[in-house]
């Protein structure tokens, strides 16, 4: 072949024909295309000397056959001269390729030959003649493939009607690196470029991209094709097409954006509350924002197949469908605010992440953290009745929790391969960033920090930006004249003038802001109070190392947090401030006073250790007035006090004395945050089978709490707050043995039996009349049957726990299996299975023999790094708690080298172990002897 062997002596011998960043590559490089050539670009990242400025993109799914084919027409930008394209594809099929002039006329007779290099999912397609810097070309390729069998690329997705059909439809997912897998593209987010889609599918079917439809034509084969306007700018990650025969229900916002939801037809009727929901969060974003919603539609579609929560293509946002259905019926008020989060996170990302990216995915936070802050300041403003706050608090223990290990990460931080980029979308990310974020509004004030956040907003519309993008934004004072006359006003002098002023103090946020992205971990605050001085001081807090292990001091050196402390006493009316910018530090009171409580409400993300007489003044306080400090700063407390008891930093008895004052607690939030606490060493002590703790820990939770659960009605009556307080505490309840509890639970049971399923249940204690029906027999073996029969998600997730929760092994096998088939038990449930059957002690080891077992196929159904692996080996790990435990881990880690070397996961879930086995040998003989003491 004569154009084979030109090519081979081009790749081997022409340095012109190589962009000058890469000519060194022709020589050095060892890396070898699927035909056996040399491949003409070694690295990750692809070459930055195309650009491409607009896709025209057909495609065409068979439903029947579960195949696609496809072309691409790329507009490309040559910045140097070149006769290579490199760009992403993965698993497709090139059936043609070539390069067109500016006129679209074809620059060769022949078609081009294309390299394909699977490890770095990329192809090489190379030009005969040079591609000039400055003109314009079009790369046009033809592809087809088969719909993947997962959730990521292009994939099929099935659900069965009323009367018991199979209904196929194709759907995408391409966060982050997976719109590779359905044409072939430049694959990173700040290859920013206008897409033309056209789709072709049957009549008995619908197609919805991003943008709206412009027109429809009908073609000779009876196909329809579909066209849709031009896009704005936009990554590829965030292109969508779905071709399916679903409803919707549509309504326009007061500025005329069209927002429609769609469902599986038999499931029209649970859309009308995320329609509400949607409409009034896009029209509150809008005016937060102060920047219109630039597309002329918004499309929230139900996908019946869909592994993560939700994704935010631009103007097509898809959804697990327990994210966006809600029926008034079945689903309980923990549901209907999940639906409404969800959205909120969703519909932020349209502003943070769509119209500005990140420039890679290192500040994925930026999306991501943004994304979860935004959740509850929209839905504290739309859905005030929610009382969506209450969460925020638990949003921040999750994040510390993984914070406090040495196997957490720096919000941002490297990454290259798709599996470390999967890897990023984690608590991190979200929870932390969403934390920082709301330390960061606090210390600015509200009015400044949404200034600021719109100004980032003006400035990079429809462009990438950096972590360092976000705090020049934020200090920056210039005027919104400066953005619409297209000027940067940004300046270094400038901000050292506007550096902002916190109580007397110059701070450089840039600065300050950097210690909080740029390294790893969270600070401890240690308080020592002597008459009205207060001696503090900063460390590094974990909880597996401690000051006398040889490795403490390599664990602390270098780190140092400019922390944004605030804190009451008993003799304050306002809240005071000081910025801890060095090790250690004094203040100074005015005057004597009884007590001091920092980190006022947790705006802070931080933690804090009092000397023993400020701990024991606080415990005292709540015990006698446990008011005089606010719901948020008392679950502060409780939750600071046994973090520091697992980093052995205070000991378990003064924690357990700080939550007696509970028995007078009115409010969830602390009330809950304690109960989780000994409900959760209930857990670990009851799978080590350690009988007499385990009995006393049981018997003391149903003595000291038993008040505030006989309040607890079994309906759906009461505030927010009121039913998840009800939710949790009769399922703790029931799980505890509590007799009323059991018997009501089986009444309730007994009765939905005997109706067949028809009569309704209160929605909020739903799960837990279930799970006391499943275990037995019989009625394990009803829920089983009646699984998935015309029924909600919602109301299939309360199926599933209460079939998870069977203390028969035999049963919790049957159910890992029906999981991994995939029909009766739909695979995207499969990882929430897998963490609900090892949450049971029933299921500990099964659920972790299981995942050993079937490695490698959960690794090819979820993919390494995404989050379901991690739910699954976190999930099936977190409550082992002994060294032969910690071994038998290590050792599998160790026979799946070649994946789980890739994983940061499986660092946290070794350290997460060592944590337990701490825990339990410092804190076990503590506990018994508190127990007997508290029974006595």
């Amino acid at each position: 072949n004569i154009l084979q062997l030109f090519l081979i002596c081009m790749i081997i011998h022409c340095t012109t024909c190589l962009p000058s960043e890469s000519s060194s590559t022709a020589t050095e490089n060892t890396h070898v295309a699927t035909n056996g050539l040399p491949f003409p670009w070694s690295k990750l990242r692809l070459p930055n000397y195309i650009i491409p400025v607009h896709y025209h993109l057909l495609i065409h799914p068979n439903l029947t056959t579960l195949r696609f084919n496809g072309s691409v027409k790329i507009e490309i930008d040559v910045k140097n001269n070149t006769n290579w394209v490199v760009l992403h594809s993965k698993n497709l099929e090139i059936t043609a390729a070539t390069v067109l002039d500016e006129s679209e006329a074809n620059l060769f007779d022949k078609a081009l030959p294309v390299l394909d290099y699977p490890p770095h999912e990329q192809i090489a397609i190379f030009s005969p003649t040079i591609l000039t810097s400055g003109e314009k070309y079009f790369l046009y390729l033809e592809f087809s493939a088969s719909l993947n069998d997962g959730f990521f690329g292009f994939y099929k997705s099935s659900y069965k009607t009323t009367e018991g059909q199979t209904r196929v439809l194709a759907s995408t997912h391409f966060e982050p690196t997976s719109a590779r897998m359905a044409f072939p593209c430049f694959d990173e987010p700040n290859f920013k470029a206008n897409y033309s889609v056209r789709i072709r599918r049957g009549p008995s079917h619908i197609a919805l991209s991003n943008m709206p439809i412009e027109h429809t034509v009908e073609l000779d084969n009876g196909l329809f094709e579909d066209r849709f306007e031009a896009s704005v700018q936009m990554s590829t990650y965030l292109v969508a097409f779905i071709v399916c025969d679903f409803k919707s229900v549509s309504k326009r916002t007061v500025t005329g954006i069209d927002v429609s939801i769609y469902a599986v037809p038999h499931k029209w009727h649970q859309t009308h509350y995320a329609l509400e929901a949607a409409v009034k969060l896009l029209e509150f974003y809008e005016t937060y924002f102060n920047i219109y919603y630039p597309l002329p539609k918004l499309d929230l579609i139900a996908i019946p197949d869909f592994q993560s929560g939700a994704m935010e293509n631009w103007g097509l946002t898809t959804y697990r469908e327990t994210s966006l259905l809600y029926d008034p019926d079945v689903s309980s008020t923990s549901d209907k605010l999940w639906v409404t989060m969800v959205i909120g996170h969703e519909l932020a990302h349209q502003w943070f992440g769509n119209l500005v990216t990140m420039e890679w995915w290192n500040d994925i936070w930026l999306n991501e953290g943004f994304a979860r802050y935004m959740e509850f300041v929209s839905v504290e403003a739309t859905y005030p009745q929610l009382k969506v706050e209450d969460y925020l608090l638990d949003t921040c223990f999750a994040a510390i929790g993984r914070d406090s290990l040495n196997s957490s990460r720096a919000i941002s931080c490297s990454v290259e391969n798709p599996t470390q980029i999967k890897e990023m979308f984690d608590t991190v990310s979200y929870d932390k960033g969403a934390c920082i974020l709301h330390m960061l509004r606090h210390f600015l004030t509200d009015d400044v920090f949404q200034s600021g956040i719109v100004r980032y907003l003006r400035k990079f519309k429809y462009r990438n930006a950096k972590n360092e993008d976000l705090w020049d934004s934020l200090v920056n004072t210039c005027s919104e004249e400066d953005f619409t006359s297209g000027q940067y006003c940004y300046s270094d002098t400038q901000a050292t003038k506007n550096a902002y002023r916190f109580v007397g103090e110059h701070i450089d946020l840039k600065k300050m802001m950097c210690t909080w992205t740029l390294q790893k971990g969270i600070p401890l605050v240690t308080v020592k109070r002597q008459g009205t001085k207060l001696y503090i001081e900063q460390e590094r807090f974990l909880k597996t190392v401690q000051p006398s292990d040889p490795l403490w001091q390599s664990m602390q050196t270098g780190y140092l947090w400019h922390i944004p402390l605030t804190y009451k006493t008993s003799h304050s009316n306002n809240e005071m401030r000081h910025i801890l910018q060095i090790k250690s530090d004094v203040l100074v009171l005015d005057e004597d006073v009884d007590w001091v409580k920092f980190n006022t409400d947790m705006n802070g993300y931080y933690i804090i250790h009092y000397d023993a007489e400020g701990w024991n003044v606080l415990i005292e306080l709540l015990k006698v007035n446990h008011s005089a400090v606010s719901f948020k700063d008392r679950a502060n407390l409780i939750h600071n006090a046994f973090q520091l008891v697992t980093a052995g930093r205070l000991t378990l008895d003064q924690a357990l004395d700080l939550i007696t004052y509970l028995k007078s607690e009115t409010h969830n939030v602390p009330l809950l945050q304690g109960l989780g606490y000994l409900e959760s060493f209930y857990k670990m002590i009851e799978k080590r089978n350690i009988a007499d703790i385990t009995q006393n820990l049981k018997t003391y939770i149903l003595q000291y709490f038993r008040d505030v659960i006989d309040k607890q009605t079994w309906s759906n009556e009461g505030t927010v707050s009121d039913r998840r307080l009800r939710s949790e505490l009769l399922s703790l309840a029931c799980d505890l043995g509590y007799t009323p509890c059991l018997e009501k639970a089986k009444h309730f049971y007994q009765t939905w039996v005997t109706s067949n399923g028809t009569i309704s249940l209160p929605s909020d204690v739903t799960e837990t009349i279930y799970m006391v029906g499943a275990q037995d027999e019989n009625g394990w073996q009803y829920l089983l049957e009646k699984y998935g029969v015309s029924m909600s998600e919602a109301e299939k997730c309360k199926f599933l726990a209460a079939l998870a929760s069977s203390k028969d092994s035999s049963k919790l096998l049957r159910l890992l299996e029906l999981g991994m088939e995939g029909s009766v038990i739909r695979t995207q449930d499969l990882s929430t299975l897998i963490y609900t059957v090892a949450r049971n002690p029933a299921g500990h080891f099964l659920a972790w023999n299981f995942v050993k077992k079937n490695w490698n196929k959960l690794v090819e159904k979820f993919q390494l790094g995404s989050f379901s692996m991690r739910n699954i080996i976190i999930g099936t790990t977190a409550q082992f708690s002994s060294k032969e435990e910690l071994a038998n881990i290590k050792d599998f880690f160790d026979s799946v080298k070649d994946q789980s070397s890739q994983l940061r996961v499986t660092q946290v879930a070794v350290e997460n172990v060592e944590k337990n086995i701490l825990w339990l040998e410092r804190n076990l003989e503590t506990l018994r002897m508190w127990l007997q003491q508290r029974l006595n």
